[in-house]
């Protein structure tokens, strides 16, 4: 085997890997786009409550009594931690597209050479 096809062979075999990830990378992006939307949700319904409403946390198989002000807290917190999640997810999508792109400029070089 000369050196330019195992040169290429390296080249697919890591943009099979990048591809790999970014697919993992994709669909850890849609599961917390899923838990955004749901704690939006929540967030919106305690706009319809007020403060003397009794919350109930699920907590295991109990549900908890919580304060209207902590539980509102907590949303919100959730909300700004998978808002941070994503973009840090979106982040390593445009690094592992940017390297996919790279690679797949040197096997087309590669490729050409060949020709």
């Amino acid at each position: 085997m000369s050196d330019l096809n195992k040169k290429l062979e390296t080249l697919s075999l890591q943009f099979s890997n990048h591809q790999s990830s970014l697919n993992d990378l994709i669909a850890s992006r849609s599961t917390l786009e899923t838990q955004y939307q749901e704690n939006k949700i929540v967030e919106q319904e305690f706009t319809n409550l007020s403060e003397s409403d009794k919350i109930y946390k699920l907590t295991g198989p109990v549900l908890l009594p919580q304060d209207y002000a902590e539980a509102s807290m907590n949303v919100n917190k959730r909300i700004e931690f998978i808002t941070g999640e994503i973009k840090r997810v979106e982040t390593k999508i445009e690094v592992e597209e940017g390297e996919m792109e790279k690679i797949r400029g040197e096997i087309i070089a590669l490729r050409t050479q060949q020709s």
